[in-house]
Protein backbone atom coordinates (compact mmCIF):
# COMPACT_ATOMS: atom_id res chain seq x y z
CA UNK A 1 0.00 0.00 0.00
CA UNK A 2 1.55 3.77 -0.67
CA UNK A 3 1.45 6.06 1.80
CA UNK A 4 -1.41 8.17 2.11
CA UNK A 5 -2.04 12.07 1.37
CA UNK A 6 -0.46 12.61 5.57
CA UNK A 7 1.47 15.48 6.66
CA UNK A 8 4.38 15.28 4.38
CA UNK A 9 6.72 18.15 6.89
CA UNK A 10 8.58 15.35 8.73
CA UNK A 11 9.98 14.36 5.26
CA UNK A 12 11.44 18.26 4.86
CA UNK A 13 13.03 17.64 8.19
CA UNK A 14 14.41 14.30 7.51
CA UNK A 15 15.80 15.65 4.53
CA UNK A 16 16.70 19.05 6.18
CA UNK A 17 18.65 17.18 8.88
CA UNK A 18 20.54 15.12 6.65
CA UNK A 19 21.80 18.14 5.20
CA UNK A 20 23.40 18.64 7.82
CA UNK A 21 24.18 15.52 8.14
CA UNK A 22 26.33 16.21 4.94
CA UNK A 23 27.24 19.23 6.21
CA UNK A 24 29.07 17.51 9.21
CA UNK A 25 30.66 14.83 7.23
CA UNK A 26 31.73 17.47 4.69
CA UNK A 27 33.50 19.73 7.28
CA UNK A 28 35.03 16.67 9.17
CA UNK A 29 37.04 15.99 5.83
CA UNK A 30 37.90 19.61 5.43
CA UNK A 31 39.70 19.72 8.89
CA UNK A 32 41.61 16.37 8.44
CA UNK A 33 42.67 17.34 5.16
CA UNK A 34 44.65 20.33 6.84
CA UNK A 35 45.88 18.38 9.68
CA UNK A 36 45.43 18.87 13.68
CA UNK A 37 45.08 22.68 13.31
CA UNK A 38 42.27 22.04 10.54
CA UNK A 39 40.43 19.92 12.71
CA UNK A 40 40.87 22.92 15.02
CA UNK A 41 39.86 24.98 13.27
CA UNK A 42 36.28 23.65 12.00
CA UNK A 43 35.62 22.48 16.06
CA UNK A 44 33.11 25.50 16.41
CA UNK A 45 31.74 25.17 13.54
CA UNK A 46 30.49 21.60 13.85
CA UNK A 47 29.42 22.37 17.10
CA UNK A 48 26.94 24.60 15.81
CA UNK A 49 25.82 21.82 13.19
CA UNK A 50 25.47 19.61 15.81
CA UNK A 51 23.37 21.54 17.43
CA UNK A 52 21.40 22.33 14.34
CA UNK A 53 20.57 18.72 14.54
CA UNK A 54 19.56 18.45 18.23
CA UNK A 55 16.74 21.10 16.64
CA UNK A 56 15.37 19.57 14.08
CA UNK A 57 15.09 16.58 16.46
CA UNK A 58 12.74 18.50 18.70
CA UNK A 59 10.87 19.88 15.51
CA UNK A 60 10.49 16.34 14.87
CA UNK A 61 9.29 14.76 18.45
CA UNK A 62 7.07 17.94 19.03
CA UNK A 63 5.34 17.54 15.68
CA UNK A 64 4.75 13.67 16.07
CA UNK A 65 3.18 14.44 19.59
CA UNK A 66 1.02 16.90 17.78
CA UNK A 67 0.05 14.67 14.99
CA UNK A 68 -2.38 12.27 14.45
CA UNK A 69 -1.81 10.54 10.83
CA UNK A 70 1.98 10.58 9.96
CA UNK A 71 3.31 9.28 7.12
CA UNK A 72 4.80 6.48 8.59
CA UNK A 73 4.77 4.72 11.86
CA UNK A 74 4.99 6.98 14.68
CA UNK A 75 7.98 4.71 16.34
CA UNK A 76 9.80 4.05 12.77
CA UNK A 77 9.26 8.11 13.04
CA UNK A 78 11.36 8.64 16.18
CA UNK A 79 13.76 5.68 15.35
CA UNK A 80 14.92 7.15 11.84
CA UNK A 81 14.88 10.80 13.55
CA UNK A 82 17.51 8.84 16.70
CA UNK A 83 19.65 7.09 14.44
CA UNK A 84 20.24 10.18 11.95
CA UNK A 85 21.12 12.14 14.71
CA UNK A 86 23.77 9.09 16.07
CA UNK A 87 25.47 10.11 13.16
CA UNK A 88 25.99 13.57 13.65
CA UNK A 89 26.75 12.86 17.45
CA UNK A 90 29.49 10.56 16.02
CA UNK A 91 30.77 12.82 13.36
CA UNK A 92 30.53 16.24 16.72
CA UNK A 93 32.70 13.44 19.13
CA UNK A 94 35.19 12.50 16.61
CA UNK A 95 36.22 16.33 16.00
CA UNK A 96 36.01 16.82 19.65
CA UNK A 97 38.56 14.16 20.54
CA UNK A 98 40.88 15.00 17.96
CA UNK A 99 41.37 18.23 19.32
CA UNK A 100 40.74 17.53 22.90
CA UNK A 101 43.88 14.51 22.97
CA UNK A 102 45.77 16.64 20.46
CA UNK A 103 45.90 14.12 18.24
CA UNK A 104 49.02 15.43 16.05
CA UNK A 105 49.69 14.36 13.18
CA UNK A 106 46.51 12.75 12.74
CA UNK A 107 47.15 9.19 10.93
CA UNK A 108 46.19 9.28 7.12
CA UNK A 109 44.32 6.81 7.31
CA UNK A 110 41.44 8.46 9.37
CA UNK A 111 40.99 10.48 6.43
CA UNK A 112 39.78 7.16 3.96
CA UNK A 113 37.56 5.99 6.43
CA UNK A 114 36.15 9.57 6.91
CA UNK A 115 35.68 9.68 3.40
CA UNK A 116 33.62 6.78 3.40
CA UNK A 117 31.97 8.39 6.40
CA UNK A 118 30.97 11.28 4.11
CA UNK A 119 29.87 8.83 1.22
CA UNK A 120 27.18 7.24 3.50
CA UNK A 121 25.81 10.34 4.56
CA UNK A 122 25.33 11.37 0.80
CA UNK A 123 23.84 8.13 0.28
CA UNK A 124 21.43 8.79 3.19
CA UNK A 125 20.39 11.61 1.80
CA UNK A 126 19.37 10.39 -1.53
CA UNK A 127 17.45 7.36 0.26
CA UNK A 128 15.42 9.41 2.38
CA UNK A 129 14.77 11.76 -0.62
CA UNK A 130 13.74 8.70 -2.58
CA UNK A 131 11.73 7.34 0.40
CA UNK A 132 10.01 10.58 0.33
CA UNK A 133 9.07 10.23 -3.42
CA UNK A 134 7.94 6.64 -3.69
CA UNK A 135 11.27 5.35 -5.26
CA UNK A 136 13.30 2.10 -4.89
CA UNK A 137 15.99 2.46 -1.88
CA UNK A 138 17.54 -0.74 -1.86
CA UNK A 139 20.94 -0.03 -4.05
CA UNK A 140 21.54 2.57 -1.93
CA UNK A 141 21.35 1.09 1.19
CA UNK A 142 23.46 -2.24 0.05
CA UNK A 143 26.18 0.33 -1.06
CA UNK A 144 26.11 1.87 2.81
CA UNK A 145 26.46 -1.36 4.18
CA UNK A 146 29.59 -2.39 1.63
CA UNK A 147 30.75 0.82 2.82
CA UNK A 148 30.59 0.00 6.64
CA UNK A 149 32.29 -3.64 5.96
CA UNK A 150 34.45 -2.11 3.82
CA UNK A 151 35.56 0.59 6.36
CA UNK A 152 35.40 -2.41 8.95
CA UNK A 153 38.39 -3.91 7.31
CA UNK A 154 40.55 -1.09 7.09
CA UNK A 155 39.74 -0.15 10.72
CA UNK A 156 41.06 -3.54 11.95
CA UNK A 157 43.94 -3.22 9.72
CA UNK A 158 45.03 -0.27 10.82
CA UNK A 159 44.45 -1.45 14.64
CA UNK A 160 46.75 -4.66 13.54
CA UNK A 161 49.49 -2.02 12.39
CA UNK A 162 48.94 0.20 15.44
CA UNK A 163 49.85 -2.39 18.06
CA UNK A 164 52.41 -3.36 15.88
CA UNK A 165 54.51 -0.44 15.10
CA UNK A 166 53.14 2.15 18.18
CA UNK A 167 55.20 2.13 20.92
CA UNK A 168 54.30 5.23 23.43
CA UNK A 169 50.90 3.94 25.12
CA UNK A 170 49.14 6.63 25.28
CA UNK A 171 49.38 7.56 21.41
CA UNK A 172 48.42 3.82 20.92
CA UNK A 173 45.38 4.47 23.47
CA UNK A 174 44.49 8.18 21.15
CA UNK A 175 44.53 6.48 18.03
CA UNK A 176 42.81 3.40 18.85
CA UNK A 177 40.21 5.53 20.07
CA UNK A 178 39.71 7.51 17.13
CA UNK A 179 39.63 4.81 14.58
CA UNK A 180 37.25 2.65 16.57
CA UNK A 181 34.84 5.71 16.63
CA UNK A 182 35.22 6.00 12.84
CA UNK A 183 34.31 3.06 12.25
CA UNK A 184 30.98 2.99 14.62
CA UNK A 185 30.20 6.28 12.68
CA UNK A 186 29.91 3.82 9.81
CA UNK A 187 27.98 1.29 11.67
CA UNK A 188 25.24 4.37 12.66
CA UNK A 189 24.98 5.17 9.00
CA UNK A 190 24.13 1.46 8.46
CA UNK A 191 21.54 1.79 11.25
CA UNK A 192 19.89 4.51 9.44
CA UNK A 193 20.07 2.68 6.03
CA UNK A 194 18.08 -0.36 7.67
CA UNK A 195 15.19 1.82 9.05
CA UNK A 196 14.81 3.11 5.82
CA UNK A 197 14.68 -0.35 4.50
CA UNK A 198 12.39 -1.20 7.10
CA UNK A 199 9.65 1.73 6.24
CA UNK A 200 10.15 0.99 3.03
CA UNK A 201 9.04 -1.99 2.88
CA UNK A 202 6.23 -2.00 5.38
CA UNK A 203 4.46 0.76 3.32
CA UNK A 204 5.40 -0.81 -0.57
Amino acid sequence: MNFLPKDEKFFELFENHAGILCKAAKLMITGLESGYEGMCGIAKEMGELEDQGDHVIHDIFARLRSTFITPFDPEDIQALATAIDDVLDGIDDLTFRIVAYRLDPIPASVLGIAEMVYSSCSLLSLALNALHHKKPVIDLCIEINRLENEADKIERMMLAELFRSEKDPIALIKQKEIYELLETITDRCEDVADVIQNVAVKNS
